[in-house]
């Protein structure tokens, strides 16, 4: 979710009914050097609460230097990036990448559960690949050394996002006598159902959304109210979706700075007008276009013909 769930984007999934909130992922070095985009990744705010800051880094030293500094912004939690399996972070034993060496995973954790006051969290995956899938053991670890819940992705670093989400082993973990500390699964949750399903089945406590709410924070209000009343909401019209991403942009501008705020939107116009027909044309409008105003007049235009 890097360069996706900033403040901007966080603003539009609190109102519609995310419950609690992850910063995009920060580095640790880049937070121990200053670095402009890291400590800009820093920014909460009081209408997002509870959010958590997610850090990540393969240097022990680093990590616990990244969360005094995190820990100045005062998070509600600060949450410990082990699942990103992104190349260029896995392969240099950050994210995933730690699933490779186990014990400097838990070393790692109880080194920043160490260092705040702060409750800490851990977000990763059953395993590096196939054959290492350790993760009911390894969250016993992790919770023995202090974490206050876990989130599991459903698949393994070498998988990617490739396949379908397994989540029997989020379901053992879950469901281990062992543990007493919150667990979430996360992976392939685009439905109402498919959180019913989950929950029933596996008895998780949560379940943490990422890409499905990229270009449709309404997912999360649509699946409180099915969970609530079995009833599906009407989707979002054509309107509201002009109207989401006319807000989204909007702040986006306003946070990063009309080139970096126009040029990082881009990534989310295929999805808020997802389904629509005909649409190729003015998408195309959308993402080549390099001024704020021309793509608010592109967004008058596509009003004007759709609605």
């Amino acid at each position: 979710m890097e360069d996706v769930s900033d403040p901007p984007f966080r603003a539009l999934c609190k109102e519609n009914g995310a419950d609690v909130m992850y910063t995009e992922f920060i580095s640790s070095e880049g937070l121990i050097r200053d670095a402009v985009k890291s400590v800009q990744k820093l920014d909460i705010y009081e209408y997002e609460r509870p959010v958590g800051i997610q850090i990540f880094g393969n240097n022990i030293e680093s990590m616990k230097l990244a969360t005094e500094v995190t820990a100045k912004t005062k998070p509600d939690i600060i949450d410990i990036n082990y699942g990103c399996p992104v190349k260029k972070v896995a392969c240099k034993g950050a994210g995933s990448g730690i699933l490779q060496d186990i014990p400097k995973m838990v070393a790692m954790t109880k080194a920043i559960v160490e260092s705040t006051d702060i409750p800490v969290t851990v977000k990763t995956r059953l395993g590096w690949d196939e054959n290492t899938k350790y993760i009911v053991d390894v969250a016993e670890r992790l919770q023995d050394v202090g974490i206050k819940a876990i989130s599991i992705h459903g698949r393994t670093r070498k998988q990617m996002y490739k396949g379908e989400a397994d989540w029997t082993l989020i379901g053992e973990v879950k469901n281990n006598p062992r543990m007493n500390i919150p667990v979430f699964g996360n992976g392939d949750i685009d439905t109402p159902e498919k959180v019913i399903e989950v929950k029933n089945k596996y008895g998780v406590d949560g379940v943490m959304i990422g890409r499905a709410s990229i270009g449709y924070p309404w997912i999360f209000n649509e699946i409180k109210h099915f969970m609530a009343t079995g009833e599906h909401l009407a989707p979002p019209t054509t309107a509201d979706r002009i109207t989401a991403v006319r807000r989204h942009l909007e702040m986006s501008v306003k946070w990063k700075g009309e080139t970096l705020g126009v040029l990082e939107m881009r990534r989310h116009y295929g999805n808020y007008f997802k389904g629509i027909s005909h649409f190729k044309e003015h998408r195309m409008k959308l993402v080549t276009t390099n001024e704020a105003e021309e793509v608010f007049a592109a967004l008058d235009e596509i009003h004007r013909i759709f609605v």
